[in-house]
């Protein structure tokens, strides 16, 4: 997949078309790796790439479903252990997270496509009466930098586990 057009000018397809852009980054970084490379971390912090793509599925969840929707989410942080690390369950595989990431992504696409970029995010859910409730707009770009951010983790991750390089 290819970054959207230059010429582009409409905020929500550029919105929309980045984050498709970088859904896409992600899968392609952990594409190939072993499962040892997917369960092991190379860094201080001690998070693995496995454990990257569920948090990224649970910040789509997170923003779009329980957050601009106010959809009843059971466990809205279930990426997260008693001790706010990342978690993964021993029979969670590549495959299951992926399958659990694309369907985040579809719902979240759905939510966006049928709503404006200034409509503000429901009461309920993330969002109670007190808090400033975000737009869509913000939520899109605040989804979009969580991206941008984890993919740059995901190269350095990769670069160390195989030496593969490259968008």
């Amino acid at each position: 997949m290819t970054e959207p057009a230059r010429t582009l000018s409409n905020p929500s397809e550029l919105l929309t078309g980045y984050l498709d852009f970088y859904r896409d980054a992600a899968l392609r970084k952990l594409d190939g790796l072993s499962d040892e490379a997917l369960w092991s971390s190379r860094l201080p912090s001690g998070w693995v790439p496995l454990a990257m793509l569920k948090h990224l599925a649970y910040v789509e969840l997170r923003w779009l479903r329980w957050g601009f929707t106010a959809e009843a989410i059971a466990e809205p942080w279930g990426d997260h252990d008693s001790s706010d690390n990342w978690f993964l369950a021993p029979d969670e595989t590549f495959d299951t997270v992926k399958a659990f990431f694309l369907e985040q992504c579809a719902r979240s696409r759905a939510i966006a496509a049928n709503a404006l970029l200034e409509d503000h995010a429901a009461l309920g859910g993330r969002f109670g009466p007190d808090d400033e409730r975000p737009t869509l707009a913000w939520i899109l770009f605040h989804v979009l930098q969580e991206y941008a951010r984890h993919v740059g983790h995901l190269d350095i991750a990769r670069e160390l586990a195989d030496h593969t390089t490259g968008e």
